[in-house]
């Protein structure tokens, strides 16, 4: 008996994780179908799940880029700046992917008017003005707000300024952030109990009538960025490592992409990326520094979903688009999905900025949203998974790339 408990409780704690989720996910849809008043009232162990998510991924990323800088020594190569390179490209891809997919395959919406109170940006200039704004935050504001530009600009001043510190403070931020890491790694390890709780409440309270009304747009949107996922992101792989990179992205996928699937947070799945690249023996300089900006500032799968459901709209209204304007829209797309909130489903809160390019009306536009706001159960967790999976798909290719060079450069001079 002792013994198999042992090895129940070893199954808990280093079992697999993805099963253990998926095992939790059925577990809810059963209790939602045979028992709904009973899943309404284990909601709350989906709501401490995200509450305990949204807690500790502001301070992980604070303490995560502080330490790195703090700590890189000097003369080594990070490799950041190639890696930020395809975060961009890949971002304005994705809403390329996007543009073209609304085009061939347009989708109108069923626009109603809902009472949800929002305060989108009206255009570019705002976005950017907000960043700039979020960047001088208090960064005791920036922490309890989640505002994640604000907490990478005090970080990355911080842990510049504390290079040159004494060796025992560098000691301290690197053992602070292993010990913040492994908070939020015990915290992802009751994700199956949490993904249990929030996956029977939300069947159990509207079912699956929300999303059944809105198919085509939701295949559109999962298209795209599935498209983008498995070609578009392999094909700037290839760029890079000159060979075969499905193993490459179907590792990251797999490993990645499935909890950030859940979770429903970029910054929240840092962990698993890190730990990820730590098994592939990638370059630590590169990846503790590369991931956490990656959750923040690579977003393929918001520039996805502002550009779909901007179109959708237009397409709704019967607004003509031409090729220039669509060009426009994908770079708007690109950089406002930058500057996306880092609470779920921030990037709906930017699709009135595309809808003013169009002429379309604030309240008009708030109806989107709404649209947004009842698929994005599905929506936010794909595009979550997306954005996780490229940011170590990224670095992962870069340092690849750059271990090729070096092998091949070694091998010449011999």
């Amino acid at each position: 008996m002792e013994k198999q408990q042992r090895g129940f409780v070893h199954y808990i704690v280093q079992g697999s994780l993805v099963k253990q989720i998926l095992f939790g996910l059925i577990l809810g849809i059963l209790l939602a179908w045979l028992a709904p008043s009973a899943a309404k009232s284990v909601g709350i162990l989906g709501t401490l799940f995200i509450g305990a998510l949204k807690a500790a991924a502001p301070v992980l990323v604070w303490v995560l880029v502080m330490s790195s800088i703090a700590n890189h020594k000097t003369g080594r190569k990070s490799r950041v700046r190639p890696i930020l390179f395809l975060y961009i490209i890949g971002t304005f891809l994705s809403a390329c992917v996007a543009v073209a997919g609304s085009m061939l395959f347009p989708s109108t919406l069923q626009l109603v008017v809902n009472n949800i109170k929002i305060s989108p940006p009206e255009d570019i200039i705002e976005v950017l003005r907000g960043v700039l704004l979020n960047i001088v935050a208090n960064p005791i504001d920036a922490l309890l707000n989640a505002n994640y530009i604000g907490i990478l600009a005090w970080a990355t001043g911080l842990g510049i300024a504390l290079r040159h510190g004494t060796e025992s403070t560098k000691s301290m931020m690197q053992d602070l952030a292993e010990g913040v890491s492994q908070v939020l790694r015990v915290i992802i390890r009751f994700a199956p109990i949490g993904i249990f709780g929030l996956i029977s409440t939300t069947i159990a309270t509207t079912g699956f009538n929300a999303l059944l009304s809105y198919v085509q747009l939701l295949s559109v949107l999962l298209g795209c960025m599935i498209f983008v996922a498995l070609v578009i992101n392999p094909l700037i792989v290839y760029w890079k490592i000159r060979r075969n990179p499905y193993p490459l992205v179907f590792d990251c996928l797999r490993e990645s992409g499935v909890t950030a699937f859940f979770t429903r947070s970029s910054a929240a799945n840092i962990p698993v990326n890190m730990a990820m690249c730590r098994r592939m023996n990638l370059h630590e300089d590169t990846y503790s520094i590369s991931i956490p900006l990656g959750s923040i500032i690579n977003m393929g799968g918001a520039a996805v979903t502002i550009t779909v459901l901007t179109l959708a709209a237009v397409n709704t209204l019967g607004i003509p688009i031409d090729l220039p304007t669509a060009v426009l829209l994908s770079v708007v797309s690109a950089v406002a999905a930058c500057g996306t909130s880092g609470v779920v489903g921030g990037s709906l809160l930017l699709i009135p900025l595309g809808c003013s390019m169009f002429g379309i009306s604030n309240e008009i536009a708030m109806q989107v949203v709404a649209v947004g706001m009842i698929i994005g159960v599905v929506q936010d967790s794909v595009e979550t998974a997306l954005n996780s999976s490229t940011d170590v798909l990224f670095t992962a290719a870069v340092c690849q790339a750059e271990e090729t060079r070096t092998a091949a450069a070694q091998l010449t001079q011999r």
